[in-house]
């Protein structure tokens, strides 16, 4: 019985390295999700996390506020932005959309509209506005 005790235990040693390298790999995904979607998930990626999950998630988006927080000369730099350069500075899309002097700007379907790309920046990310090239 001592080999099949040894042939036991390595199958549990080789589940239990595979079970950290998808442990590793999914909290790299789950560390993606801020850059991706901002510092608020959409419902739909929220419900297939577990309780663990979210309360990294929150963790890393502290620590990654604090970071943007202390650089930029004390004004702060939000270096989730512009993840690839623009070809253009303006935007076309529809949806609604307030900019951060709290004007409210409503974006109709087929409409074009020209904002700084900045302003927009997670929102193109988050699939709700279009980056159109003229």
């Amino acid at each position: 019985q001592e080999d099949g005790l040894r042939q036991v235990l390595q199958e549990m040693e080789a589940l239990y390295d595979q079970n950290q390298a998808d442990v590793y790999d999914r909290l790299l995904r789950i560390r993606a999700l801020r850059w991706e979607y901002g510092s608020v998930l959409p419902a739909n990626v929220r419900f297939h996390m577990c309780a663990e999950e979210v309360q990294w998630f929150s963790q890393y988006k502290k620590s990654l506020s604090s970071l943007m927080r202390s650089l930029g000369a004390g004004e702060g730099l939000d270096i989730t932005q512009d993840m690839k350069p623009p070809k253009s500075l303006y935007i076309q899309d529809h949806g609604e959309f307030e900019i951060d002097d709290g004007t409210v700007i409503l974006l109709k379907k087929n409409s074009q509209h020209f904002l700084p790309r900045w302003k927009c920046e997670q929102l193109i990310r988050q699939g709700v506005l279009e980056h159109v090239m003229s």
